[in-house]
């Protein structure tokens, strides 16, 4: 049996303009502030605001370009090992993991990979810098979840996570406003993401009615957002503060039940390909609604019968198939629709790492393929 634990930010901000709140907040505190951002949000109105007041009370600002190597979060730490006091991260999943990796590992005496899951050898000992992030993608919700996923694909071909309960940013700035000007792939990959964290923590073997409650609503907020998210009107400022809350949302759920086989996929084959990770997922959760359509197992037909209540106010006598179909017509890109290739053998190098742990069935290597082959076109 499970007991439900919820890990928290310290504070969190929610709303249109809550962004404006970081310059009081650092003003306040006083710290040499190391930034963390993208290169396209230097380049954006939100910082162009912002830099007057806030530029001044940074230390340094870093570029993160994609998913941090342990290499490069091992380079920022010997640049900024006591030279900064605390960390800012304002940007999408890959930014907040990095910020969240330095902050922490700072404060430890060996390189990243001794603390990393499934290859380190040494436990991270809870010591990290004081963070703040801001996220400006709705999907992963780094900003509430105690790991930073770190991802080596020179040597070891390992995507794995720095993990403790203090590593949840004590401060998150949730501001919808951040995600406008995002293309319709970007919002709808992340958004993608987010809603597979929720049902897949809805639907785990670790989930109880507490976590359960958190993931229907945040799939809830998904369903307001998903079909408005690019809409430049206030139909789709709804729905891009729909869609942040989602996220966050879906941090908390993963944090608290876990998630299951398709992340156990995307995961390992986040080692070795370059496809965002939201494109991957949502890929691998259309298929897996037609494996839940013809699942005979009571507690997943239940639960579906539930989430079909709550989502569509009304029972369907095939709740999955309508779940997909609902997906794949209100999107506001087909993701989907792009040919994106894997070879045998790196689905045989996928499938000898990839796990449905904390799913409700334990789902065998050839449903693992055709979950694969469904999501992905076989190179010959």
């Amino acid at each position: 049996m499970f007991t439900s634990q919820l890990i928290a930010n310290r504070h969190t901000f929610f709303g249109s303009g809550s962004v404006q709140q970081l310059v009081p907040l650092l003003t306040r505190a006083a710290l040499p502030t190391l930034l963390f951002c993208g290169r396209s949000f230097l380049h954006g109105s939100a910082w162009q605001q912002l830099k007057p007041q806030l530029e001044p009370l940074l230390c340094g600002v870093e570029i993160v370009s994609h998913e941090a190597s342990p290499e490069e979060i091992d380079a920022w730490v010997a640049r900024w090992r006591g030279r900064t006091k605390q960390v800012l991260a304002i940007g999408g999943g890959s930014v907040i993991d990095a910020a969240k990796a330095v902050a922490a590992v700072s404060q430890h005496p060996l390189n990243t990979l001794r603390y990393l899951e499934k290859v380190g050898d040494t436990a991270v000992t809870g010591a990290t810098l004081p963070l703040i992030a801001v996220p400006t993608t709705a999907g992963t919700g780094s900003e509430v979840t105690q790991n930073s996923v770190v991802t080596d694909k020179t040597r070891l071909n390992v995507k794995a996570s720095l993990r403790h309960a203090n590593f949840v940013p004590q401060i998150a700035i949730l501001d919808p406003n951040l995600l406008r000007g995002a293309s319709d792939t970007v919002l709808a990959c992340c958004a993608i993401d987010a809603f597979t964290h929720l049902f897949e923590a809805c639907l785990s073997a670790k989930a109880d009615a507490f976590t359960r409650q958190t993931a229907i609503s945040g799939m809830q907020a998904f369903m307001r957002g998903w079909p408005a998210l690019n809409r430049d009107d206030a139909a789709g400022d709804e729905a891009r503060e729909q869609m942040m809350m989602a996220s966050w949302l879906g941090g908390q759920s993963l944090s608290m039940a876990g998630l299951g086989v398709i992340h156990g996929i995307a995961g390992e084959l986040g080692a070795i390909k370059d496809y965002h990770h939201g494109e991957v997922c949502g890929r691998l959760l259309l298929p897996f609604l037609q494996l839940l359509a013809d699942s005979e197992h009571p507690q997943q037909i239940a639960l579906m019968k539930q989430l079909d209540t709550a989502l569509f106010a009304q029972a369907d006598s095939s709740p999955a198939r309508r779940l997909a179909s609902w997906l794949s017509a209100n999107a506001i890109t087909p993701f989907w629709q792009p040919p994106a290739t894997l070879s045998a053998e790196e689905i045989d190098w996928i499938l000898a790492r990839s796990n449905s742990k904390n799913s409700l069935i334990n789902y065998s290597v050839e449903q693992q393929r055709w979950l694969l082959e469904q999501a992905f076109t076989i190179a010959s």
